[in-house]
């Protein structure tokens, strides 16, 4: 029988470490650098939550957090503005990009450089709560639940068909 101090040792893992595979190849960058198309779905996602720029760095800035209602506006704005179709996800788009061999964020970092490891709002408000709505949270994925009246308020990452 082995004895564990002949086993080879384990590397630690902190908090702050990306368990993250490779970039996923389903992601093809812009030209512009700004958005990323889905192969998979489709979609076209701007790279950087909103409120951060794209650096030649990738996402440089903090993520602006967002009430329900101030993620609405925001959108609206950004469809003004851009003349492009932008708006929330649902919950199985945003779901879509969360890659599960990663935390803190568990996102593809090649394809979203910089995301926050916190909740960010779909398109879904709750059923019978028309101040609540659902999330993913990107530190480890999961589906999130927040109200209008969330204090910390939650991040967006915009969407858009395909061209």
């Amino acid at each position: 029988m082995k004895s564990a101090l002949n086993q080879p040792p384990v590397a630690a893992v902190t908090e702050s470490d990306h368990l993250c595979a490779q970039a996923q190849a389903r992601y093809v960058v812009s030209m512009d650098g700004n958005e990323v198309i889905d192969t998979t779905t489709g979609l076209i996602w701007r790279r950087c939550a909103e409120g951060m720029k794209m650096t030649a760095d990738g996402c440089s800035g903090a993520a602006t957090a967002f009430s329900s209602d101030q993620a609405q506006g925001w959108t609206k704005n950004e469809v003004s503005t851009s003349g492009k179709p932008w708006r929330l996800p649902s919950l199985k788009e945003l779901l879509s990009i969360v890659d599960s061999s990663c935390c803190n964020p568990a996102i593809d970092a090649a394809a979203f450089p910089g995301t926050p490891s916190s909740p960010f709002w779909s398109a879904l408000p709750a059923a019978g709560e028309p101040s609540h709505a659902w999330g993913v949270n990107f530190d480890y994925g999961y589906v999130d639940y927040g109200s209008e009246h969330t204090s910390a308020g939650y991040r967006i990452r915009l969407v858009r068909p395909g061209d």
